[in-house]
């Protein structure tokens, strides 16, 4: 791996602001480096399933994309080959953070897991999702 390819906090906040998904979504980037990122999204109730929780689908992809930059933090550019989710309780609350870690980056292949957590109005949060991804990192 070479050294400096890993996207830097500037980087993720332009690379999340160029996708239309996540601008969709309201999706922001807290923090990032060093193989570790923190995304932010709020409660919106036209992101809820027919129960009035988050839609597993949204939550899949907020543990997907911390995955991902998490990964390219440390790789730079990557794309998904394999991604799971657990989903632990119905997600509720004023908002989510999930939380990407880089587990290992090979030449072929990075390795990232993610949690989501709902926060309360009390500012509290409870984990209520996991996810992993394998990447492959993209030449540059």
């Amino acid at each position: 791996m070479t050294t400096g390819a890993g996207f830097d906090l500037e980087r993720l906040i332009a690379t999340n602001a160029s996708a239309a998904f996540n601008r969709l979504v309201g999706l922001e980037v807290i923090s990032a480096g060093a193989g570790e990122v923190e995304l932010r999204v709020p409660w919106r109730d036209d992101l809820t399933q027919y129960a009035g929780h988050l839609h597993a689908g949204m939550i899949a992809a907020l543990l997907d994309t911390a995955c991902g930059f998490a990964a390219a933090s440390v790789v730079g550019s990557v794309t998904a080959s394999h991604f799971s989710m657990n989903c632990l309780k119905p997600a509720l609350g004023r908002g989510f953070i999930a939380k990407g870690t880089l587990v290992r980056a090979g030449r072929r292949q990075a390795f990232a897991r993610a949690e989501l957590f709902a926060e309360n109005e009390q500012g509290e949060v409870a984990l209520v999702a996991t996810g992993e991804t394998v990447l492959i990192p993209l030449a540059a």
